[in-house]
């Protein structure tokens, strides 16, 4: 993985494509690994995947996506292929997993946030300052409290089949810098109206600090940020980069509040109608596609927040006290939700952090 892939990523977003053009831009991104494994000669069969997903074709969500395809489609002779539809041309998360389900669509990559709805332990992402680095957050999406919850899809006739990284979420504004949770919560002059994905945990955060919670799909954002709706939404850097939400926020604050994973998913309809050899084949590529996801996220995250930076964004970095301000804030919402989503999940999950802090 030491060979440097050069890019050049048009920087559109889903709710920003009828913004004009977008500049263009060339990170220094990691080039796919080599495609290797054994190739299915047989005819088992052939079939056109349909994969809806919710970022813009410069996000790593996208050429992860991408990645994945060529292997289905060097490893089966091209009998598997894989359409790619980016920018929630389909839906929204929760729209497109409702799709799998009915079989109307092939394959989705929500975050975890809306999916929790189908496996409630995955709440467990979104506590708020649970994972310090993204080390310890692989570690759990790696281990067996993690696979535990992409099994229990299937209750739902849908196939999970990996846990890849959205990112560390930070907070953007066009109303003021946030340095406090006292920022947040506008106490003379009112709390922001923060979007926020379809998620109660999520709510909870931002009640507590002080904000006005407004739960809105990913592709309404942009224009209820250009129209005043909202003051701002909690994203990862590289999803407020291409989606140009730059053009409607001044303010962003590196608060690294949660770390959401995004999961890969198949309808089990269409995962039966699959032979037994290409099931095998399309849980390898997903594995492998979503370890690359995560590294191009990590790339593109710092190299991301630069970019905003040049656009115009003041972006404010918390040091260790602020940001234990903004935890003792927050110590509520495990009050009230861990019970929710199981002690047991809680802190086995907390665990495996604190053994990988101590390592």
């Amino acid at each position: 993985m030491s060979a440097i892939w050069r890019t050049s990523l048009t920087l559109a977003g889903a709710a920003s494509l009828t913004m004009g053009v977008a500049q263009a831009q060339e990170p220094d991104l990691s080039e796919p690994p080599e495609i290797d494994g054994e190739v299915i000669t047989e005819d088992l069969g052939s079939h056109t995947l349909r994969l809806g997903i919710g970022l813009a074709e410069s996000s790593p969500q996208y050429l992860s996506s991408q990645y994945f395809a060529d292997i289905l489609d060097e490893r089966t002779e091209g009998r598997i292929s894989v359409e790619i539809f980016p920018n929630s041309q389909l839906g929204d998360d929760v729209q497109m997993m409702e799709m799998l389900q009915t079989g109307s669509l092939d394959m989705t990559y929500p975050s975890t946030s809306p999916a929790t709805t189908y496996v409630p332990e995955l709440a467990v992402f979104d506590l708020p300052f649970l994972f310090p680095t993204r080390e310890s957050a692989v570690e759990v999406m790696n281990s067996d409290v993690a696979q535990d919850m992409l099994d229990s899809f299937e209750e739902s006739d849908i196939k999970a089949l990996a846990f890849s990284e959205n990112g560390y979420r930070q907070l953007t504004n066009s109303v003021r810098p946030v340095e406090s949770p006292e920022d947040v919560a506008g106490i003379d002059v009112g709390g922001l109206t923060i979007r926020t994905m379809e998620n109660d945990v999520q709510l909870s955060i931002w009640e507590a600090l002080g904000a006005n919670p407004t739960p809105m799909a990913f592709g309404e954002v942009f224009s209820a940020m250009e129209q005043g709706v909202i003051d701002g939404q909690e994203n990862p850097w590289s999803t407020i980069l291409t989606s140009n939400f730059y053009e409607v926020q001044d303010y962003g604050s590196e608060t690294r509040h949660v770390y959401t994973p995004f999961i890969l998913m198949m309808s089990m309809q269409t995962w039966d109608q699959l032979d037994p050899q290409y099931q095998e084949l399309v849980q390898e590529a997903a594995r492998k596609s979503a370890e690359y996801e995560i590294q191009l996220a990590t790339e593109y995250d710092d190299w991301s927040r630069e970019q905003l930076e040049e656009r115009g964004m003041e972006i404010t970095r918390l040091n260790d006290e602020q940001v234990a301000e903004f935890q003792e804030a927050v110590e509520e919402v495990y009050d009230e939700w861990a019970p929710e989503i199981g002690e047991d999940v809680v802190e086995e999950v907390q665990s495996i952090v604190a053994d990988v802090q101590d390592e």
